[in-house]
């Protein structure tokens, strides 16, 4: 029996834009001998699985994606779906590398494969936080060397996001991705932070130090809004960094509304 519970399965169109581009970035996927990608647990409908593939694509040419859901009506429900897709009846391309099957934590794969990145979305938020490192270790046991589990949450239209990279069976990176423009304060994400995180926002945890200092850097770099929001998060980033915050990347992901820094700059106390 797949091992989990069944999540609302709220999924809306380009979702998880976010993390599928900041995937699409990673060595583990770039480089991995047989790029297998599994959406876990991705809803009520299979299209964040058919924009997965569409998008890892662009990178790497040979991706491929399995879905896994918990439930077999939702299983049924993508199967159809891709019916379309093969039919050439919707705007992905018929030959989208994309398939289905039934399956949870357990992440069972046809033929003993490894998957180079399991996505795990908007999963854990219903489970307690003493589960997730079960959770997270049981998924990573299925990855291939040197892969990549990515585990978060983002809100329904996916204008504010956030997950944790996981390899070697550890977490290794925090990130935070937000849509900029009319963006009051970052520490908005608080309410979309990973189950791992989402209740240590509080005095004391390192991620409470991690939002309040982001938020004094936003406000000190109010000024640069007249050249773009993009230029005032990479100024607010540098700030961070120049702080000691073990920021990772560069400009060319901070101007997309991203911060990555190490995990243990936000590891629960």
């Amino acid at each position: 029996m797949p091992v989990g519970s069944i999540t609302r399965g709220t999924t809306n169109t380009n979702r998880l834009r976010r993390v599928d581009r900041w995937i699409a970035a990673q060595p583990q996927f770039r480089r991995a001998a047989d790029p297998l990608v599994v959406d876990l647990g991705y809803g009520a409908s299979g299209v964040t699985a058919f924009e997965l593939a569409d998008r890892l694509r662009r990178a790497r040419h040979d991706v491929r994606v399995l879905g896994l859901e918990i439930d077999p009506a939702r299983v049924r429900t993508a199967t159809a779906q891709l019916a379309e897709v093969r039919a050439g009846d919707t705007p992905f391309p018929a030959d989208l590398p994309v398939s289905f099957a039934l399956g949870g934590f357990e992440v069972p794969m046809p033929g003993g494969a490894r998957p180079a990145v399991i996505r795990a979305f908007n999963v854990l938020r219903q489970y307690d936080e003493a589960e997730v490192a079960a959770a997270w270790s049981r998924m990573a046991a299925r990855l291939a060397p040197e892969g990549l589990l990515v585990e978060g949450t983002c809100d329904e239209l996916g204008r504010i996001a956030s997950w944790v990279g996981l390899s070697d069976g550890a977490p290794r990176t925090f990130t935070i991705s937000l849509r900029l423009r009319d963006l009051d304060a970052p520490s908005v994400v608080a309410e979309r932070l990973p189950k791992a995180l989402i209740h240590r926002n509080v005095p004391g945890e390192r991620v409470h130090e991690l939002l309040g200092a982001l938020d004094r850097a936003w406000r000190m770099h109010a000024p640069l809004s007249v050249y773009g929001p993009s230029q005032r998060w990479i100024s607010a980033t540098r700030t961070l960094r120049d702080e000691g915050w073990p920021v990772r990347g560069g400009m060319q992901r901070w101007r997309l509304g991203e911060l990555t820094l190490d995990w243990a700059a936000v590891a629960p106390r």
